[in-house]
């Protein structure tokens, strides 16, 4: 009886509930609802959306392997790695830490970021070494810890490759210079810089990708075979799930993951700690001298384009570079390093 009693007191109180809404502010709710549920549908698709963006255009990328010199570790000072392989943002331990007997692996990543404009896509791809290392370690003389080095990939939009667009062409960091290379059939013609080579293809996946190669010890790159794997190399494939480890160093088929540099409590968010980064833009050393730089901070030494504008003013600086560039939106329609999210 008391259960009756109950149901039948809910029963007439939401009935009554439901009586004093209009039929308009029932229509209303109804539509806050679906806007919510559209807009977090819209948001995961566009997330997926960059995602495949960056991994469609990923290089398959040539890491060149010595081992031996001042930093080697028989050819494990070469491998590519995560920024806190070590799991903890701290950068001036990451010259001992990546020593085998430490306990941490060389898991293979890869940081970007993706800038975008009503026309174009600008894609960084960055690769991290614990180690910048000389053969012979003299007077703090071509090494330092830690080291960042990578490239721009510009992707003009349009139906082609399902939608990803047509990538043009690439510019890459080597140390303090940049190089401009472009694949058979890109439009783009050399502007106020040279253009320094060409960009080959992999077909990987049933996709083509671009091929690219760091050199070792130094770890300058460029579109492969300008730089390339000069005996024991490294061969990694892109993945958005899969980090791997190198089996030797000599193994040519190593999955990296692609790390947002925008991801929460990553790359971008972390860089006020005075522990990982110099003055949110530079990477500290406790060896040799000179120091890595991050992508908002990188620099042609004698180009014309601003610090750090590769990644944060990408249009500014292939216009630069390239001419040609046909119909060439220059207004940011995303870009995170200026807050335009």
């Amino acid at each position: 009886m008391i259960k009756r009693l109950q149901m039948l007191l809910l029963t007439v109180f939401g009935l009554t509930i439901l009586n004093s809404c209009s039929p308009s502010e029932l229509e209303e709710d109804s539509a806050a609802i679906d806007s919510k549920k559209s807009g977090a549908t819209v948001a995961r698709e566009t997330a997926a959306f960059y995602e495949n963006l960056v991994l469609r255009w990923a290089p398959v990328h040539h890491q060149d392997v010595d081992n031996a010199g001042c930093g080697s570790m028989n050819g494990r000072g070469d491998y590519i790695t995560k920024i806190n392989f070590d799991n903890d943002w701290i950068s001036t331990n990451n010259w001992n830490n990546i020593e085998p007997n430490r306990g941490y692996q060389p898991t293979a990543h890869c940081y970007y970021s993706v800038v975008e404009t009503n026309t174009h896509f600008f894609i960084i791809y960055a690769f991290f070494h614990p180690r910048d290392w000389t053969n012979i370690c003299f007077f703090g003389i071509d090494y330092h810890e830690n080291d960042l080095e990578g490239q721009l990939s510009i992707i003009k939009k349009s139906t082609a490759n399902n939608g990803y667009g047509e990538f043009q062409g690439m510019v890459t960091v080597a140390h303090s210079d940049f190089y401009s290379f472009i694949p058979n059939g890109s439009p783009l013609q050399a502007n106020q810089e040279s253009i320094d080579g060409s960009v080959s293809y992999e077909n990987y996946n049933n996709q083509l990708h671009p091929v690219t190669a760091q050199e070792s010890k130094g770890h300058g790159l460029k579109a492969w075979p300008a730089y390339k794997i000069i005996g024991d190399g490294i061969k990694y494939y892109p993945s958005l799930t899969t980090a791997e480890v190198p089996s030797n160093n000599d193994d040519r088929d190593v999955k990296y993951k692609l790390v947002n540099i925008f991801e929460t409590n990553g790359f971008w968010e972390r860089r006020f700690n005075t522990a990982f980064l110099n003055n949110a833009k530079s990477f500290p050393s406790t060896q040799g001298s000179g120091n890595a730089n991050t992508p908002w901070n990188w620099d042609d030494k004698d180009d014309a384009p601003g610090v750090g504008e590769l990644a944060t003013n990408p249009a500014k600086l292939v216009n630069n570079y390239f001419k040609n560039l046909g119909n060439f939106s220059m207004t940011y329609t995303l870009n995170p390093y200026i807050g335009i999210n």
